[in-house]
């Protein structure tokens, strides 16, 4: 008999990606969408995440193409509009007709992406160290999407992810270097971010009077000791967008969903709790 692996979900077609995808809980729709680091899935990266918040909400947590045990098509080009294409076709797969969008980094970008060209599909967002307004790559951005498998090499990201040290354990390395080494992952991986890598972040980047424009209620979330995305970005989109709110979690670093779980789950929940809350008392009695 077959171990079974947590991080397999069920498969749906979206936009024509066979996409693994996690779907608990009942309730208003919440998307979550995964960063971009080597090996990475959505149950790795929301795995204290989807039991917690699964107790309040639907969550919905796909493999982006290119990520985890998603389809990778051959010769398929990884972009912000594919990308896009996907996540909305993961909703239309679904039968979700709007949903509360928590994007993490690379999945920030995609998140801000999404509400911008279908701003009907998202009621709310939530943008955890994001990507998706201009930056100058940082060495530890620049590691992450340079990653060549070792264990030496995982070992030195987690340090770079994690603000406490004790959660980048030998053990997290060695799961995280044998996910990066699944066949068909690094070379996917490797094919998204060739050096020089800036242009990757550009290209990530939605256009500034577009965010400005956006009328979402939004949660903008950042660790102060993040040494992959600059806590300036949040201040950015905290700026930008017009009904947003930021939190700023002390002595964390890339991780906040790891770090701080307990506070995150409590502040994504309370965020989406609240426009339930706003939906029931204006609907007719």
């Amino acid at each position: 008999m077959t171990m079974s692996n947590p991080e397999i979900g069920r498969p749906v077609m979206a936009a024509g990606i066979r996409t693994n995808l996690h779907d608990v809980g009942q309730g208003s729709p919440i998307l979550m969408i995964h960063g971009s680091g080597p090996g990475v899935s959505a149950w790795a990266n929301w795995r204290l995440s989807l039991p917690v918040l699964a107790q309040r909400a639907r969550v919905i947590a796909p493999d982006m193409a290119g990520f985890g045990f998603s389809e990778r098509p051959a010769g398929h080009r990884y972009a912000m509009d594919h990308w896009v294409a996907q996540a909305v076709g993961v909703l239309d797969a679904l039968d979700v007709e709007r949903a509360d969008l928590v994007g993490n980094s690379f999945g920030g970008a995609l998140a801000l992406a999404l509400a911008i060209r279908h701003p009907q599909r998202v009621r709310r967002l939530v943008l955890m160290g994001s990507v998706g307004v201009p930056f100058t790559i940082t060495p530890g951005l620049d590691a992450v999407w340079g990653y060549e498998p070792s264990l030496a090499a995982m070992r030195s990201l987690l340090d770079i992810f994690a603000h406490d040290a004790t959660l980048a354990t030998d053990e997290l390395a060695r799961l995280r270097y044998e996910a990066s080494v699944r066949p068909g992952f690094h070379e996917s991986f490797s094919a998204m971010f060739p050096a020089p890598r800036q242009r990757w972040v550009d290209a990530m980047c939605s256009a500034e009077a577009d965010i400005r424009a956006l009328p979402h209620e939004t949660l903008v979330l950042h660790g102060r000791e993040d040494r992959v995305i600059p806590l300036a970005n949040s201040l950015t989109l905290a700026n930008w967008i017009p009904n947003s709110q930021l939190h700023v979690f002390g002595h964390c670093g890339h991780w906040t969903q790891i770090e701080h779980a307990a506070r995150f789950n409590r502040l994504v929940g309370d965020f989406v709790a609240e426009a339930d809350a706003a939906a029931a008392s204006s609907s007719p009695k």
